[in-house]
């Protein structure tokens, strides 16, 4: 059985949420029911995440937690169109 760091599993979610699940999975070879499984769990742990606080200095902490991650899941993605436009030049 493969495995893979966390990393990769994150940029392959984000690529899947942009591309599709079925053409992600293929361009990766990835099986299509693990990248599924790793969706799926991914938004049952983000549902879990959410929590709302009263506290005007931790509000802040968490909009810039999550500017930094959405930063980082477009930088993500940016790399992964590079990645696959270069793929498509062969």
């Amino acid at each position: 059985m493969k495995r893979y760091d966390k990393e990769f599993k994150e940029r392959t979610i984000e690529l899947s949420g942009e591309v599709g699940l079925k053409k992600a999975s293929e361009q990766l070879g990835i099986p299509y029911a693990t990248l599924a499984e790793w969706r799926k769990k991914r938004v049952k742990n983000d549902k879990n995440k959410t929590v709302v606080s009263t506290n005007p200095d931790d509000e802040i902490a968490r909009l810039k937690r999550e500017n930094y991650e959405l930063h980082k899941a477009n930088s993500i993605l940016k790399d992964a169109l590079g990645f696959f436009v270069e793929d498509r030049k062969r």
